[in-house]
């Protein structure tokens, strides 16, 4: 099965920068559907990246991030060849992750 994260880190000196596209519906459960039912909360709780085993940035989500959110951020402390690990669990119960290294 394929991921549903998409991720591209690159580092430039002393800083590196993560791009990150995760694909999530996001349903905030406020919107209907085409029968006129209220689509069911899903959205990503809890968003992770790590690099070589400590967190780098930690988002705690609610319904009102879009769907197919997009991540940008940048840190101190890594290298190329670095692993980068980004998982996310939503409020279903599912979750996902995947690992990339720091170009």
């Amino acid at each position: 099965m394929t991921s549903s994260i998409r991720v591209r880190a690159t580092a430039n000196g002393d800083i590196t920068e993560v791009q990150a596209l995760i694909q999530h519906p996001m349903d905030s459960g406020f919107v209907k559907n085409a029968k006129g039912e209220l689509i069911p909360p899903h959205f990503i709780q809890e968003l992770k990246f790590a690099c070589n085993g400590k967190d780098v940035f930690v988002a705690d989500w609610g319904p009102a991030v879009s769907k197919d959110p997009y991540v940008k951020f940048s840190f101190k402390g890594a290298k190329k060849g670095d692993d980068l690990k980004i998982s996310w669990t939503d409020n279903k119960g599912a979750s996902d992750e995947t690992t990339a290294k720091i170009a």
